[in-house]
């Protein structure tokens, strides 16, 4: 995947457990943990939005870019 997810790396900053934030933002556990371990193809800009908004962080605080292609030379 180019898109690593770094929520646990936000949620250990913030020191909040996934029950916690679960419940700041509405979502099930189960749900946010698909969305932690980058088990999930898409994430609502909703979602995004609540995420940030409990962790105090920006989009890209969470999620990067990672380029998997191999260079030629």
């Amino acid at each position: 995947m180019d898109i690593r997810i770094n929520l646990d790396v936000e949620m250990a900053k913030k020191k909040i457990s996934l029950k916690e934030l679960s419940r700041r933002i509405g979502i099930s556990t189960t749900n946010l943990s698909l969305l932690k371990t980058g088990k999930v193809k898409a994430v609502r800009f909703s979602t995004l939005a609540a995420l940030c908004r409990e962790l105090n962080c920006q989009p890209g605080d969470i999620l990067e870019y990672v380029d998997t292609s191999e260079t030629v030379e």
